[in-house]
């Protein structure tokens, strides 16, 4: 009995040891992000005004502008999601409905899951080989586009894989027993019912490939664009890089630093409302099949 106590309270001050470490390091994730947050408002609120959201870039801080790159990153997540969750659905609904298991499946998992952990600028080095060489595309919105769905498209697969094995299987079940076929079950009932899901992964890797830079610097982003895109097929620059280029600037023009701080604070403003928008559709899709 007394070896026993002494295991359990051995086991109850390891409990309490772990608590407290991982309250410290919670606490520490919370306090960084505070700061951080901090000196980024301090910094660059006072500088958003409808000027600088309605500008043109400028080589003078207080007439500067991100009109530019704000339509830019529209542009490019017009390209983006498309192309991501026709390719990444259409995968996953292969993979998981058509597939048997075996080798090749097993084997197109793990290349997925590999590909999943890739460092962006590698996809920027693919991007710039075969979109922008290759197709000689050049740096334009779909090349860019296409080199960012690229990077999202294993973790948009293995979201829709996910949500669709998480449909109870009684639900395609009574689909063939009512006489169904089979792509009549995928597109009436099980696509619906992972639909809430899918579109969560989709979020995801949206607001991956809105905040990523790497790839795009690669594939020549230009530093300093003052036409403004109008379409697939235009030169562009986006939130992410412009903050990139001004934070650079910032060691020659103190204000640049400024402007990158106040460009920080609209994309999250846009992540945000971009999180906001798709959690009100699911919850939509949640009422209706579910």
């Amino acid at each position: 009995m007394k070896h026993i106590e002494k295991r359990m309270n051995i086991r109850i001050v390891l409990n309490k040891i772990a608590k407290i470490v991982f309250l410290l390091a919670t606490s520490f994730g919370i306090v960084v992000l505070g700061v951080l947050l901090y000196k980024v408002f301090s910094d660059g609120l006072s500088w958003i005004n409808t000027g600088f959201l309605t500008n043109k870039l400028s080589t003078s801080p207080e007439k500067a502008g991100i009109l530019g790159p704000i339509l830019g990153t529209v542009w490019l997540m017009l390209v983006v999601a498309p192309v991501t969750m026709i390719i990444g659905v259409g995968t996953a609904i292969y993979l998981e409905l058509y597939t048997k298991k075996g080798i090749i499946r097993s084997l197109i998992q793990t290349n997925i899951a590999n590909l999943a952990g890739v460092p962006s600028i590698v996809y920027g080095i693919l991007g710039m080989t075969v979109f922008v060489r290759g197709l000689q595309l050049g740096n334009i919105v779909l090349a860019g586009g296409l080199t960012m769905a690229l990077l999202i498209l294993p973790i948009s697969i293995v979201a829709s894989q996910e949500a669709i094995r998480a449909v109870p299987p009684h639900l395609s079940e009574a689909s063939f027993g009512m006489g169904a076929t089979k792509w009549q079950t995928i597109r009436n009932v099980i696509l619906p019912s992972a639909l809430p899901s899918i579109l969560t992964g989709a979020i995801l890797s949206l607001s991956r490939a809105i905040g990523e830079t790497a790839p795009l610097i690669v594939i020549g982003i230009p530093a300093f664009l003052i036409s403004l895109p109008s379409s697939i097929f235009d030169k562009f620059t986006v939130l992410p890089v412009q903050i990139y280029y001004w934070t650079l600037d910032s060691t020659m023009v103190r204000e640049y630093a400024n402007l990158a701080a106040a460009t920080i604070i609209v994309l999250l403003v846009l992540l945000l409302g971009l999180n906001l928008t798709a959690i009100l559709i699911r919850n939509k899709f949640q009422k209706t099949y579910q």
